[in-house]
């Protein structure tokens, strides 16, 4: 008797220019660019307290240096997670 298998799971792709794209390829990249965008268009200063000091800095500094910290967690929380 022959059993009845799933087809394996794929996933959802777009076709671009000839070439087969990831959705979640295409939304990282779309993220990415407006993240980029959103800062480079945030140049006033900005001051932040940081416990005992305050420091004045470029708002786009602020954003990348917390876009970076934010990426990094995220890293660490999906490594942790893909681990057996």
């Amino acid at each position: 008797m022959a059993q009845n298998t799933p087809p394996p799971h794929r996933p959802p792709t777009l076709t671009v220019k000839g070439r087969d794209v990831r959705l979640r390829t295409l939304g990282i990249t779309v993220l990415a660019v407006l993240a980029v965008w959103f800062i480079a268009v945030n140049t006033d200063s900005v001051s932040i307290t940081l416990w005992v000091t305050t420091v004045t800095l470029p708002l786009w500094a602020v954003l990348t240096v917390t876009l970076l910290t934010g990426l990094l967690i995220g890293w660490f929380v999906g490594r942790r997670r893909a681990k057996p």
